[in-house]
């Protein structure tokens, strides 16, 4: 096979993965087997003050509130959710931006 060949498959299997990379998500990570709640998250993230990482080239404000409001109400620390500010170039390569957002009744 030559390289040029490789290079184009390459390059499409990149492409094909990036649309899945390139979705917005709530930055909730944790400390696994810590039982202190005060410890147990390691991200920007808490029930009660979401984070979204987005890019905003492929992610619309409206979205990202809908996905706040989702996560308020799932993890029953209100009803929707309410803006806080935004962050850039804080995240990963591909969603390098927060929105940082917190729970109200």
């Amino acid at each position: 096979m030559s390289s040029q060949k490789l290079t184009l498959i390459c390059l499409f299997l990149i492409f094909l993965n990036a649309c899945s990379l390139l979705q917005p998500y709530v930055d909730r990570r944790r400390n696994p087997g810590v039982q202190d709640i005060n410890r147990l998250y390691s991200g920007p993230s808490t029930p009660e003050n979401p984070v979204i990482c987005y890019n905003g080239l492929w992610s619309s404000e409206e979205e990202l509130q809908k996905m706040a409001d989702e996560e308020c109400v799932k993890q029953g620390t209100g009803t929707h959710a309410e803006f806080v500010k935004k962050t850039h170039f804080d995240g990963k390569l591909l969603l390098p931006n927060h929105m940082h957002y917190r729970c109200v009744k």
